[in-house]
């Protein structure tokens, strides 16, 4: 049951190396791996989160997981419980696709949440290679968590770099959210 807003922690690191009960994976939709997040996450993980992903291909999501969805796994080797799939949106400059990245979150705090999952680990989703701006994608991630009712305790936005890092900080003093820093 959702009660008080969950904690909100940003730490750089290595979303692998994550004791969380849930990682998100900024996965493509193919569910079989690809670079970045997802391509670090099917290494550490091992083959069965591939296993898996193969049969959600070859059941649920035959044409790919659809852009803003998400999705649950095993999490193989990694230290997590589950790994939850999500697919991030491609930046646009003519086309606001503001609303499909805030469904990623918000799709995977649902998940979590049917799991039974009380810690969730993020990435910063789209601001690799779909080119997100890190400021907007910060503004965005943070402010769809914190509104967002969930059961999740703890959230953990676990950022690569430390220019990852700032722009959540700063979006989170922007935004007037209570951030704790690991």
């Amino acid at each position: 049951m959702p009660g008080s807003a969950p904690t909100i922690t940003l730490l750089l690191g290595d979303i692998t190396e994550q004791h969380a009960e849930a990682v998100v994976n900024a996965a493509n939709s193919s569910l079989l791996g690809g670079g970045g997040v997802d391509g670090a996450i099917h290494r550490r993980g091992g083959p069965a989160i591939l296993a898996a992903c193969r049969e959600l291909r070859a059941s649920h999501y035959g044409g790919g997981l659809p852009t803003g969805h998400a999705v649950a796994t095993t999490a193989g080797n990694l230290p997590a419980r589950w790994v939850i799939h999500t697919v991030g949106p491609v930046y646009a400059v003519r086309e606001d696709r503001s609303a499909l990245l805030a469904d990623c979150h918000r799709n995977a705090l649902a998940v979590a949440d049917d799991l039974g999952a009380e810690s969730v680990a993020f990435p910063a989703i789209s601001t690799g290679v779909y080119g997100w701006p890190l400021d907007s994608a910060a503004r965005i991630a943070l402010s769809t968590v914190r509104g967002t009712e969930t059961s999740v305790r703890q959230i953990r936005f676990v950022l690569f770099d430390v220019r990852a890092l700032a722009a959540f900080e700063q979006a989170g003093a922007e935004l007037g959210i209570e951030i704790s820093r690991q």
